[in-house]
């Protein structure tokens, strides 16, 4: 049992970092489309930006779901391999680019398209996801 709640707890962890590493990646492509058109931005004015420019929010609903796992590693109670499992199909699903898709999977189907390191990132995360299997 106690071995059981350590892997899932690091494969938690592990996942989430792969997602804080795809959404960093992500960022940096938004900041680097913005500041093409509108002119180099400080990191205190990308901040902002992140947060209340509709340029950047398709990546909220990737940020959201770090914090979900964030709120798992934290939780007083032991993870459930079903919470787990919820989380995993969340992910996978998010991270289905599709032209005809909502905001994010067409977003996210161009930054595909756009740049070799979202490409990299995106298959650290399905690769890991799939080694689960």
């Amino acid at each position: 049992m106690l071995q059981q709640r350590i892997q899932q707890h690091q494969f938690i962890s592990d996942l989430r970092i792969r997602l804080l590493r795809l959404h960093k990646t992500l960022l940096e492509m938004e900041r680097i489309v913005y500041e093409q058109k509108q002119g180099q931005v400080s990191k205190r004015e990308l901040l902002r930006l992140v947060l209340t420019d509709a340029q950047f929010d398709w990546l909220h609903r990737l940020s959201r779901l770090i914090v979900r796992f964030d709120d798992l590693l934290h939780a007083d109670e032991p993870v459930t391999s079903e919470a787990i499992d919820i989380l995993v199909a969340e992910v996978a699903a998010l991270l289905t680019p599709a032209e005809n898709g909502d905001e994010f999977a067409q977003k996210y189907e161009a930054a595909l398209q756009l740049d070799p390191d979202v490409v990299l990132a995106h298959a650290d995360v399905t690769l890991f996801l799939a080694s689960r299997e």
